[in-house]
């Protein structure tokens, strides 16, 4: 009995050794097989969205800061005025739009707002105009506040995504080639990482929507060209237009303003070459020309081409009553500067009070639309 086991163990054992050789050789074959098959590549991004701008123009101070309602707010800005911008040579309009405009303080919307909006869309859609549509201002941010419950308080960032989500309910019919959702103008957070935290939610949340929509963004503290090496750009999304504004030098943009420091100011004001007229402090030794500009854009110029991004200047302007040679000469160097590196843009702004390029009659300022729309 104990030779008869111990034969028949040595049977199991042969043929299990037997299989364990065949199980080995099969699985080295494999191994083989699969190290000497081509990767095969990866899935390819999706093709970004067709939306296509070059020059244009913003339309300010009417459903964004501004006290206009009523009659004075609807005959403000027209089809007439698209109807301008559209011969003119702009190919696309960026549209800034308030919260407190849109909605009441419970989110209700403001039906003759969002008619308005519709309009506007309408009629650049008839001119075959692109549109920028810009949340400029929140009740919980204003760029230039010194409380902004907005990155302090989840229930605003909560609410933002609201405001956004019906936004985006009204408008969505528009194709994805047409109209970009730049869901927020000019943040400014103390630490860069409080924007890149909400941008990536507010990012997510839209996606969830829509996933093909154009998303335009910028960098924290007023979307500075100089603040854009901290700009966390959402991975693998090729449907976004990063943007900074320019307003260098603010002694020549905001010439004598009155709500900036420069108010009272009494220098003469230059470009190209020092900024001040025998001005004795640092700022206005400044040497600014095409090339200082240009450098100054440096880190959008970088970050766009690292990405393989779009780059567009949502805003850029000088104040009326700046010096007129110096004001015509830095708009041609910043033309310049965007043509050079295929930089999209549009001036802040076409009809207002103080930055405009037509008064409230359609008169323009012939030589610099000229200038705007390449036609000089």
């Amino acid at each position: 009995m104990k030779n008869f086991e111990r034969d028949n163990h040595s049977d199991s054992y042969q043929a299990m050794a037997a299989i364990s050789k065949v199980t080995w050789v099969l699985a080295a074959a494999v191994i083989i097989a699969a190290c000497s098959t081509k990767k095969e590549p990866e899935t390819p991004l999706p093709e970004p969205s067709k939306f296509e701008i070059h020059r244009g123009t913003n339309i300010a101070h009417w459903l964004s800061q501004s006290e206009r309602r009523g009659e004075a707010r609807a005959t403000f800005f027209t089809q007439q005025d698209i109807r301008f911008i559209d011969s003119a040579g702009f190919d696309h309009i960026r549209l800034p739009v308030d919260e407190e405009q849109l909605w009441d303080v419970n989110g209700n919307r403001n039906d003759s707002a969002f008619a308005l909006l519709d309009n506007c869309l309408s009629w650049c859609n008839d001119a075959g105009l692109s549109v920028v549509l810009d949340l400029h201002i929140l009740r919980s941010h204003h760029f230039n506040a010194a409380e902004k419950p907005l990155w302090t308080k989840v229930e605003e960032q909560d609410k933002f995504i609201r405001l956004w989500h019906d936004l985006a309910s009204f408008v969505r019919k528009w194709p994805n080639d047409k109209v970009a959702y730049e869901f927020m103008n000019e943040p400014v957070a103390d630490k860069a990482s409080d924007w890149n935290r909400l941008l990536e939610r507010v990012a997510d949340s839209i996606r969830s929507w829509e996933p093909e929509r154009v998303l335009v963004i910028g960098s924290n503290r007023w979307q500075s060209a100089d603040t854009f090496d901290s700009l966390q750009v959402p991975i693998d999304d090729r449907n976004i237009l990063l943007s900074f504004h320019f307003y260098e030098p603010f002694h020549l943009t905001h010439y004598k303003a009155a709500w900036t420091r420069l108010k009272d100011f009494k220098g003469t004001v230059n470009y190209p070459g020092q900024i001040v007229a025998n001005g004795k402090l640092a700022d206005e030794r400044r040497i600014y020309n095409r090339d200082t500009l240009e450098k100054m854009m440096s880190k959008p110029f970088a970050l766009a081409a690292e990405l393989n991004l779009p780059l567009y200047c949502g805003e850029f302007g000088v104040i009326d009553g700046a010096p007129e040679d110096a004001k015509m000469r830095w708009y041609a160097d910043m033309v310049a500067i965007f043509e050079k590196h295929g930089v999209a843009y549009a001036n802040w702004n076409f009809k207002s009070g103080s930055f405009g390029i037509v008064d409230d009659r359609l008169m323009p300022d012939t030589a610099m639309v000229r200038l705007l729309t390449g036609k000089r």
